[in-house]
């Protein structure tokens, strides 16, 4: 059976990234790998080893297209609303809360960010399939 073990994205300011991922996520720095032309630095929680790798190519100044491929990636929390009021507060700009029912049953409430470089992040209430 395949195990997820990250998801890596592109990221034009490394600091800039490490500051919104700790303030945002509690993610810190697993491990970095610095190599001649690129670095990679892996972030996770103590929530579960499931890592974001950020890539950072030295020589690149301008910040990346994102084109129309990427969609998303996405947290649970147990407090939505307080993880809410916490990125408002942090200056993180979270979207309204939304909320998805499905046959008169609640499927998801969650709300969405982006980080410096335009990814967007869904952060999902802890309930049903999404634990």
């Amino acid at each position: 059976m395949a195990k997820a073990i990250h998801m890596m994205v592109r990221v034009l300011d490394e600091k800039r990234s490490l500051t919104f991922y700790r303030k945002a996520f509690g993610l810190d720095v697993a491990e970095r790998l610095d190599f001649d032309s690129f670095t990679l630095v892996y972030l996770r929680n103590a929530e579960n080893d499931f890592e974001l790798e950020l890539t950072v190519n030295k020589a690149r100044s301008e910040p990346y297209s994102l084109g129309d491929g990427y969609g998303h990636v996405a947290f649970c929390v147990d407090d939505l609303d307080g993880e809410y009021e916490r990125f408002k507060t942090e200056g993180l700009a979270p979207e309204d809360i939304k909320e998805f029912v499905v046959e008169d049953k609640l499927l998801a409430r969650f709300f969405f960010v982006t980080d410096p470089d335009g990814y967007r992040i869904e952060v999902l209430q802890r309930h049903g399939r999404y634990q």
